[in-house]
């Protein structure tokens, strides 16, 4: 029940701040690029990335490191949001490399792609993410539990978001969406369910520096017990995904 009113009052919270969250031009031109892959557009409407990129307050002219790209789902939405003047760089870290070559290789086609001249590519150890000049943005979706995950030994999380604060510039931001678990579960979920327990992850994230700026309920689903694999048939693709926005301090 509690869960319940509480996206219940994040909801309205978001409603009513609806033109806050009206999309840009640059945005929606963004969405509807004729060269995204029709298998992305299809997921937008369960994944809103117009309204999580303007929450983020993407802009143009931004540059932005993207942690795991995967398929490039939002690697194209971010490439199209900040043209030609900004930058994404797509981090694919070493750890995951070792075991699935294919996320180094997807991330070098999303660089190689004509239509995506601003994609930079590259891959190190998750304590050495970075790029090249000062980011305005951090961007992770469904892949901050990886830090607790079987490919990462202790202390990896701690080091990464380290490694975030300095990357971005003072007043920069950094956005995290993940899957949820059990509130009980903390960080015991990461390796089998592929989720992470919200206040567990705040507490990290914060333990570098970061100051949390907001969350959004925009992807929260009720009906997830939150005990399932997100790869469980039951669940895959309608999971309940906390969206937290942290600062870091001027």
């Amino acid at each position: 029940m509690l869960r319940g009113s509480i996206l219940v009052a994040a909801t309205a919270a978001f409603l009513s701040c609806g033109a806050a969250y009206a999309q840009p031009d640059v945005i929606a031109r963004a969405l509807a690029d004729p060269a995204r892959p029709a298998a992305d557009k299809a997921r937008d409407a369960e994944r809103h990335p117009g309204q999580l990129l303007v929450w983020a307050g993407v802009e143009t002219g931004d540059k932005v490191g993207e942690y795991m790209p995967g398929g490039g789902y939002f690697t194209r939405i971010l490439s199209k949001a900040v043209g030609s003047t900004g930058k994404v760089y797509a981090y694919v870290p070493a750890e995951i490399v070792k075991i699935a070559p294919k996320y180094l290789t997807d991330g070098q086609a999303l660089a190689a792609d004509p239509a995506l001249g601003n994609v930079v590519t590259s891959s190190d150890t998750n304590a050495r993410f970075g790029a090249p000049e000062p980011l305005d943005l951090v961007w992770t979706s469904q892949n901050y539990h990886d830090l607790h995950g079987k490919f990462a030994p202790p202390g990896t999380a701690v080091a990464f978001n380290a490694a975030v604060f300095k990357a971005l510039k003072p007043g920069g931001t950094y956005m995290v969406i993940d899957h949820a678990a059990l509130p009980s579960s903390g960080l015991m979920g990461a390796a089998e369910q592929h989720r992470i327990a919200k206040a567990a992850a705040i507490e990290e994230i914060q333990q570098a520096g970061f100051v949390l700026a907001g969350e959004s309920g925009l992807l929260a689903n009720p009906n997830d017990p939150l005990t399932a694999s997100v790869f469980d048939p039951s669940i895959r693709g309608k999971t309940d995904q906390f969206v937290l926005k942290f600062k870091k301090p001027q």
